[in-house]
């Protein structure tokens, strides 16, 4: 499968900074430089899980049906497995992290247009890596493959060692510019010379024509997560006006299956307007609808904080179940009902790592999460990048599901190990 971090500097949770109530216009307080870290664990966990079942479903048939997706063995049925909230909980998080990466820059005063090109800038990165990635899949050769993701990797690389004086930092920020030149350069290439098994091009000039297929995982998160900021750009962190957001934004899918949007061509020729700007957008804007009352001055305890939650669980959950049967469960068709048991089910998760990490912190969890969730996107694309290295190790006969199991469960562990040292020495993806 944004991938992207997209969180910025926020206040301690035991200690909210101020925003403006929710009867006002909203605004983003100052806020200071501490991360929550329930959301920073959030993301380890989720992306632990993306490559633990990414790697699972090369197991084939012996891996139980509640391990795969679910219409990978019910074609055109209605339900979801635990794989099926992976992808949907890294848009809640990507919704979270937003009134913390934006508000920050709000309350700095930087200018709207700046954020608007940040956000711009950010989306279209997603997008071609993704595009990239999802014409690979067409059948493009093993070398092409390693200089496009290696390309990728470099493009958006920063490298900063912690401690490093100013000198230093001089000289690292320009070998971080050299290497992202290269590394865009190589995107270019890439971008120009893919040709499939059937003469499908990436991109021709004469005419112009950009194949981006579904966009991949990375575009589809690029679109909702650029659906998502400018929803909160307009609202800011008032919740009544938020889930009024998700609300619409999730009557887009059954606008588009009634044919509403036939005639529109934004949908017939560049993305769908239902599942990935609507019921996508939607998931990301019911993170920022949660994740506002870290902000709130009305939600400043632990207690209010849990009600909500707890809250926000039942009503996203309830009408899930009152929808099961209009359109059903499908994660592919990115269905209405999916998408609100998907918000219940993360932010059910996320109150659970809230109270190990921020309100009784526990350590041995919150540690190792914590780091592993803040270079993720280093982490997905080295996991499609690189084999398996356990399964050199398997010298059984006949499959078993314990040891394929267990070598994805090692392969995701030492992908986060690595990502999380490389960050630590200061190699880092910023988008």
């Amino acid at each position: 499968m944004q991938i992207v971090s997209v969180t910025g500097n926020v206040p301690p949770v035991t200690t909210a900074a101020s925003s403006t109530a929710e009867t006002s216009a909203p605004s983003i307080p100052k806020l200071p430089a501490v991360r929550i870290a329930s959301i920073d664990a959030l993301r380890g966990f989720v992306m632990f899980m993306m490559i633990f079942v990414n790697d699972l479903a090369g197991g084939g048939e012996i891996v139980p049906n509640w391990m795969v997706h679910f219409s990978d063995r019910h074609h055109g049925g209605s339900g979801m497995t635990f794989v099926d909230q992976v992808f949907p909980a890294f848009l809640f998080i990507v919704g979270m992290s937003i009134p913390f990466a934006l508000g920050s820059r709000l309350s700095k005063g930087e200018s709207l247009w700046k954020i608007l090109l940040h956000i711009i800038t950010r989306t279209c990165a997603l997008l071609a890596i993704g595009i990239l990635m999802v014409n690979a899949e067409a059948g493009a050769t093993q070398r092409w493959m390693y200089a496009m993701f290696l390309s990728s990797i470099l493009a958006f690389c920063g490298i900063l060692p912690r401690g490093a004086s100013p000198t230093q930092t001089r000289f690292w920020n320009i070998l971080s510019l050299g290497l992202r030149i290269i590394g865009f350069a190589g995107m270019v290439y890439c971008a120009f010379t893919f040709q499939g098994p059937k003469g499908q091009r990436i991109i021709t000039l004469s005419p112009f024509h950009l194949r981006t297929e579904w966009y991949g995982i990375l575009g589809l998160i690029g679109w909702a997560y650029l659906a998502a900021a400018g929803v909160f750009l307009i609202f800011r962190t008032h919740r009544t006006a938020l889930l009024g957001c998700v609300a619409v934004m999730l009557c887009f899918y059954p606008a588009e299956r009634n044919g509403v949007f036939d005639n529109f061509w934004f949908t017939n020729h560049v993305v769908s307007l239902s599942g990935t700007v609507g019921s996508h957008g939607a998931i990301a804007v019911a993170g920022i609808l949660l994740a506002s009352i870290l902000l709130a001055t009305d939600t400043r305890t632990h207690f209010s904080r849990l009600i909500f939650t707890l809250l926000f669980i039942a009503g996203f959950a309830s009408a899930a179940w009152l929808l099961n049967g209009v359109y059903g469960i499908s994660k592919n068709e990115a269905t209405t009902s999916w998408c609100l048991w998907s918000c219940a089910i993360t932010a059910a998760i996320w109150l659970g790592f809230y109270y190990v990490c921020d309100v009784a912190p526990v350590n041995m969890v919150r540690a190792p999460l914590v780091a592993a969730g803040q270079n993720v996107l280093l982490a997905y694309l080295l996991s499609e990048m690189l084999p398996n290295l356990f399964e050199f190790l398997h010298f059984g006969h006949e499959p078993m599901l314990a040891w394929i199991i267990s070598r994805s469960l090692l392969w995701a562990f030492v992908l986060l190990c690595l990502t999380t040292l490389l960050n630590r020495l200061g190699f880092r993806l910023k988008i």
